[in-house]
């Protein structure tokens, strides 16, 4: 079976090699250690038994029962100590002393570890000292004999660890890898190395972690699709076992948000008529996914921490604190350190999120994933309307080359992106986009485009006369308006000939028109005036 001279390291098993209680009946039970010295097709020619300082007497009678069935092995025994032989990192120092102080001859002997006795500490170890190679063998595994045979002669295995010579367990591997990998990306062959990686990473992560996770990058990146497909990944590979419970931070505000979130007992506020266990209870088991968790405000940000570390909370109105074991993916395409800066997000908070953060890349850094895109997105598509969606070359060519040019911002991502191709195969006549259904479609990304772009040159301005939140509570229709104010009066020379030019049409209709005054008024609405406006006095 070896080529060269084969040693054996193995423990005394202070249970299986006593065989029985009565010592002139031990040749009647199953020994492993005398065992794998009387096997036909291996030839031991030397055991270094390890044992207790307890164990002596034992060691000593299998030494002689070995000798006595294989003369040819040399028995060397070794007195080690573990203290509590379940104490894992002890039991682990002494046996790697053991293999550090070990004259080992590789170029003439064969080493092979018998893992069959010890306590499951030991065996565990002695595994991970050969897999790591600090005991240069092959493991050697002993089984009793079957029932049916007569004879107490068992059977041995020999392990080779070294698992490059396993082709058909390591492409067994690769390919549940490669599964897993293709899972999390829905499928699509994404082309773009970072994006791979990326996904790569995560896909580690989220099999040998339940750490909370951090998916940031720009709306429509696919944070939300990418942490059920998380989610999903992990309950396939019983990692969790509870639901995946998602909710929207921005959609949720004050009591609400603490409802939500952490439940309510019955006549906690008014309008609460009975109990409501609330999200992070009903995620037990299973995975929380907070999208837009920068949102939140100062009191949940507060009690979703002490979730996060002691796994459990106070609902609103409770006398007891319930308990939840969760894992946490948080969302956000904003800038939780600046948040952290501006005094809006807990920096303990943050920290306790941020072990793992992946930040998804916009579409426009991913053109070469655009075209493998184009046919998940088709095929998609065929389900939602129940046709096979096809589309023309002319028409594919023409949409690939507009989605990756300069003039294609796609600022929702491939939210932006799926609603385009969905818009385009339901127009397409008999299910085949055509080059004029995809012009269309091309025509009308490109004008709302420019329309966005007008509406971000209007919150710039503003944002350079009020604070970004306060531009943020103003409807669309008093945003644009007091755009169009604003460059008036930036242009004109003074308050009267801005009035002038903004009342042109409504001050003939009336006999003592104050335009300056009308104007200031306007102004005053929003905290502003004209110094601020002109920069003159």
């Amino acid at each position: 079976m070896l080529a060269k001279k084969a040693v054996v390291i193995g423990l005394l098993g202070s249970t299986l090699d006593r065989g029985t209680r009565s010592e002139a009946d031990r040749w009647n039970a199953w020994r492993p250690t005398v065992d794998i010295c009387r096997q036909d097709d291996l030839v031991v020619h030397r055991l270094e038994l390890l044992h207790s300082p307890s164990e002596r007497r034992l060691a000593e009678t299998v030494s002689a029962d070995i000798r006595s069935v294989s003369p040819e092995t040399a028995v060397r025994c070794h007195v080690v100590e573990f203290g509590d032989a379940w104490d894992f990192g002890r039991v682990y120092e002494t046996l790697l002393q053991f293999a550090q102080g070990y004259p080992f001859d590789l170029e003439h002997e064969d080493y092979l570890v018998h893992v069959t006795t010890g306590t499951h500490v030991a065996q565990i170890c002695l595994f991970l000292l050969t897999e790591t190679r600090l005991l240069p063998a092959r493991l050697l595994q002993s089984a009793p004999p079957k029932r049916r045979e007569d004879t107490i002669t068992g059977h041995i295995s020999i392990i080779d660890l070294d698992l490059s010579k396993y082709d058909r367990l390591a492409a067994r591997f690769e390919q549940q890898r490669r599964d897993d990998l293709s899972f999390l990306k829905a499928g699509i062959e994404t082309r773009s190395r970072v994006f791979n990686d990326l996904i790569a990473r995560i896909e580690q992560v989220a099999i040998a972690s339940r750490a909370p996770l951090l998916l940031t990058g720009p709306t429509g990146a696919g944070k939300s699709k990418l942490a059920r497909r998380i989610y999903e990944l992990k309950k396939i590979r019983q990692r969790v076992t509870g639901p995946f419970v998602e909710v929207n931070c921005g959609t949720v505000r004050g009591d609400a948000a603490m409802s939500t979130l952490f439940g309510h007992v019955r006549g906690s506020f008014t309008g609460a008529m009975r109990d409501r266990p609330g999200l992070l209870r009903a995620a037990n088991g299973g995975v929380l996914f907070l999208d837009e968790v920068g949102e939140l405000g100062p009191d949940e940000q507060t009690a979703l921490l002490r979730a996060i570390e002691e796994k459990q909370f106070l609902p609103l109105g409770a006398d007891a604190e319930v308990k939840s074991e969760f894992q946490l993916i948080a969302g956000t395409n904003a800038d939780l350190a600046a948040r952290v800066r501006d005094g809006r997000f807990r920096e303990d908070l943050l920290a306790r999120i941020n072990l793992w953060t992946f930040r998804l890349p916009a579409i426009t850094d991913r053109s070469e994933d655009l075209e493998p895109n184009l046919d998940y997105e088709l095929a998609a598509a065929s389900q939602t309307t129940g046709l096979r969606i096809s589309m023309s070359r002319e028409a594919r060519d023409r949409f690939l080359a507009f989605a990756t040019s300069p003039e294609a911002v796609w600022p929702g991502n491939f939210r932006d992106f799926n609603g385009a191709i969905l818009r385009m195969a339901t127009l397409a006549p008999g299910g085949r986009i055509t080059i004029d259904v995809a012009n269309d479609e091309i025509e009308r990304l490109a004008g709302a485009w420019r329309r966005g772009r007008d509406a971000n040159d209007d919150e710039e301005l503003l944002e350079g006369l009020m604070p970004r939140e306060r531009v943020a509570a103003l409807d669309l229709f008093d945003r644009a308006q007091l755009a169009a104010v604003a460059r008036v009066c930036r242009s004109a020379p003074s308050l009267s000939e801005a009035g002038r030019r903004l009342f042109a049409a409504s001050r003939s209709r009336k006999a003592a028109p104050n335009d300056a005054d009308r104007l200031r008024k306007y102004l005053a609405r929003f905290g502003l005036s004209w110094r601020a406006l002109s920069g003159s006095s």
